[in-house]
């Protein structure tokens, strides 16, 4: 459609809309009005949790293009080793990926403007090190949790605990790490994070593989099946650019080599959850006692 043949049937919507408009006078109803994107905002009798949680997330959405570019950190020593978890350092390949990362940015950004986010660990402040943007660490950006499993190699958990082991290849979404957490835990965690991501503009995430696949899936609208099993490979920067009715996605990689530390999904194991996607999730309703809804199989 041309840009004023557009123009002309949106205004043609909107005063047929203002036929039938009827502003809110009663005082005991609740309600958020929203004027030119934020513009302005009215608010009355907002209370509880959920109310409150919907006028954020509506207060902080705009239409201002921007880009969220997802990183995870460079190859680290604990993978090499082949163990998850832990706070190791970067290996030398990873040292190489965090100093060549800049280029990459400038080369694929520009000029705009750009505010990096790591987690609390050594590895992804390390690849974030020579970025020369505003940087923030975020506790809720930290690796999923392995609880006892914590700095072990997945042929040693499967020694150690053969029964969780099974389990979590039955249900890698649900599962939780003895002391640890689940992707579940995570996905809740990271919700403050969502909130903020969608009031910002252009945002540099360097984080870590099960947090990038709860971010990636949320803007994809992926299902909470899939999710533990998204392939985010190292040495890669990952850039969405969300539009009005999907996400799109270019990805960078660049050539030094690293190791592959994604598991794909088993053969045997059968999905245990109805197909919710990430972001139906993260804005399912929670009653007044802050319970997460318990999401069963059909």
């Amino acid at each position: 459609m041309a840009p004023e043949d557009a123009k002309r049937d949106f205004l043609r919507r909107i005063s047929e809309y203002e036929k039938v408009y009827e502003t809110i006078t009663e005082p005991h109803l609740s309600y958020l009005r929203i004027v030119n994107v934020g513009s302005e905002v009215y608010m009355s009798r907002i209370n509880g949790y959920l109310s409150s949680r919907i006028a954020f997330y509506l207060m902080n959405l705009h239409l201002k293009p921007r880009s969220i570019y997802l990183s995870r950190h460079g190859e680290s020593q604990f993978n090499v080793e082949g163990k998850i978890g832990g706070d190791s350092l970067l290996s030398p390949r990873g040292m190489q990926y965090a100093e060549a990362l800049p280029a990459l940015v400038r080369d694929n950004i520009g000029d705009a403007p750009l505010t990096v986010w790591t987690s609390t660990l050594r590895r992804t402040i390390q690849t974030a090190q020579f970025l020369p943007y505003p940087q923030l660490t975020w506790k809720s950006l930290d690796e999923l949790d392995a609880g006892v499993c914590d700095g072990m190699t997945y042929a040693e958990i499967e020694q150690a605990y053969p029964e969780d082991f099974a389990n979590r290849d039955d249900d890698k979404f649900n599962y939780r790490y003895r002391g640890g957490e689940s992707y579940r835990d995570v996905v809740v965690r990271l919700e403050p994070v969502i909130m903020e991501l969608e009031r910002q503009e252009n945002i540099f995430i360097i984080g870590h593989q099960a947090i990038l696949r709860c971010l990636y899936a949320y803007f994809h609208y992926l299902p909470q099946a899939d999710l533990p099993y998204i392939k985010i490979p190292l040495h890669t920067v990952i850039k969405l650019t969300p539009r009005a009715y999907g996400c799109d996605e270019e990805r960078y990689t660049l050539p030094i080599e690293a190791v592959d530390t994604h598991r794909p999904k088993p053969k045997a194991a059968e999905p245990v959850i109805r197909p919710t996607t990430a972001r139906e999730y993260y804005t399912t309703s929670k009653d007044e006692t802050h319970k997460i809804p318990t999401l069963e199989a059909p």
